[in-house]
């Protein structure tokens, strides 16, 4: 059974592309960190992306919240991450999970010291597409790009390169 467990950003990602049922087409089981569920579902954003989706999942069973047993670790780590990524760490190492689904390097860096695998976004996406689940990433990247979501130049060409888009 492969599982996984996300933080905030991927979950606003995938929502703004229509997408975040790739991760239970793609997995058996997908949690969230208690914080991350309550980072996106009291967002003041006006736009709120994830907010009204994610809350659905979670309703419906499809994304299962997961409270974090090591407190105490959580709270000697903040300042080097935010909370919502150090609880997704903690928790997929309390939970072994397969995949920790977080977009940003310092973060990812962070789990690979846990002994977890980091995925963003994009390799959600590729994924998806080696699943024929999508046809394409470049038109949900370009999505996400003229949304505001931030990916160098330097990716977004690797990437298209790597599934022969370009």
């Amino acid at each position: 059974m492969s599982k996984i467990i996300s933080n905030t950003s991927p979950l606003i990602a995938l929502s703004m592309i229509g997408k975040l049922h790739l991760l239970w087409d793609l997995f058996d089981a997908v949690y969230i960190p208690n914080g991350v569920f309550c980072e996106i579902i009291n967002s003041e954003n006006e736009v709120d992306y994830g907010k009204r989706e994610v809350t659905s999942a979670v309703d419906e069973g499809k994304i299962k919240v997961y409270s974090v047993k090591d407190e105490i670790l959580i709270r000697k780590m903040i300042g080097r991450m935010h909370k919502g990524e150090l609880e997704t760490i903690v928790g997929g190492s309390e939970l072994n999970v397969d995949f920790v689904l977080i977009d940003e390097k310092t973060a990812r860096n962070g789990a690979k010291s846990f002994l977890l695998t980091p995925i963003g976004t994009l390799g959600i996406l590729r994924i998806a597409k080696q699943e024929e689940k999508i046809d394409k990433i470049k038109p949900f990247i370009d999505v996400l790009l003229e949304k505001g979501y931030r990916i160098s130049q330097k990716l977004y060409e690797d990437i298209l390169k790597k599934e022969n888009e370009i």
